[in-house]
């Protein structure tokens, strides 16, 4: 399945979550692209559109991601790896993880600026709809629930437009709906499935985000 850009993925799953419309929800987007996906359910479901932070954290010679810095500073772990792998790594590359960390944590606070995070107090007792361009494995959907832990929420929604089959098992786990557009073994880069690939900068990102809310009576037909 392609798309003509990450909005046309976003109004294809708008018309799947179409039951939440004026529902108290919050879409939460787990990466840039995300954001795009995102705009267009929020503004089909007049939710409020947020983006989870995160930065990755990568050691030399693995291929699979150690963990990512989220907005609050916590470095979470990707259950990729078993504690006793955490471990070892954690004690070789102590230097670097801390290094890197730091490095995150400081364009975090860039990319955020005066934003910052995501406000957990506008969440409790909320639908929350997390949204990707597309998803690999589920290593997002643990950093969001890492995120999302301390917060009393009514429903958990995941909805992307592509999956790979073991990134949608990780959507079963977390999430108490799932909404997948296509899932495939083995997927290509995100990038593949969309004819265009244009995400905004971070100060774009900001700016639809901040003007979501404004486009509600804009387009609220399916």
């Amino acid at each position: 399945m392609y798309f003509k850009n990450r909005a046309d993925a976003g109004r294809r799953l708008a018309k799947d979550l179409r039951k939440y419309q004026r529902k108290n929800c919050v879409v939460l987007a787990l990466n840039p692209g995300g954001v795009m996906v995102g705009a267009q359910i929020a503004m089909q479901l007049h939710a409020d559109l947020f983006m989870l932070f995160a930065e990755r954290i990568h050691i030399p010679g693995e291929p699979v991601t150690l963990g990512s810095v989220t907005s609050d500073n916590s470095l979470v772990y990707n259950p990729a790896y078993s504690t006793g792998e955490i471990e070892e790594l954690a004690m070789e590359y102590h230097g670097l993880i801390e290094s890197e960390r730091m490095t995150k944590i400081r364009k975090l606070h860039m990319v955020m600026g005066a934003s910052g995070e995501v406000p957990r107090d506008m969440l409790r007792r909320r639908v929350i709809i997390l949204v990707s361009d597309g998803l690999h494995d589920g290593f997002d959907l643990s950093v969001a629930a890492h995120f999302l832990k301390p917060v009393s929420i009514h429903r958990l929604v995941v909805a992307v437009p592509i999956a790979s089959i073991n990134a949608v098992d990780a959507m079963h786990l977390f999430g108490d709906e799932i909404h997948c557009l296509f899932a495939a073994e083995f997927l290509f880069d995100t990038d593949h499935y969309y004819d265009d690939n244009m995400v905004p900068d971070s100060e774009g990102l900001h700016k639809i985000m901040r003007n979501t809310p404004l486009n509600w009576h804009m387009d609220s037909g399916y």
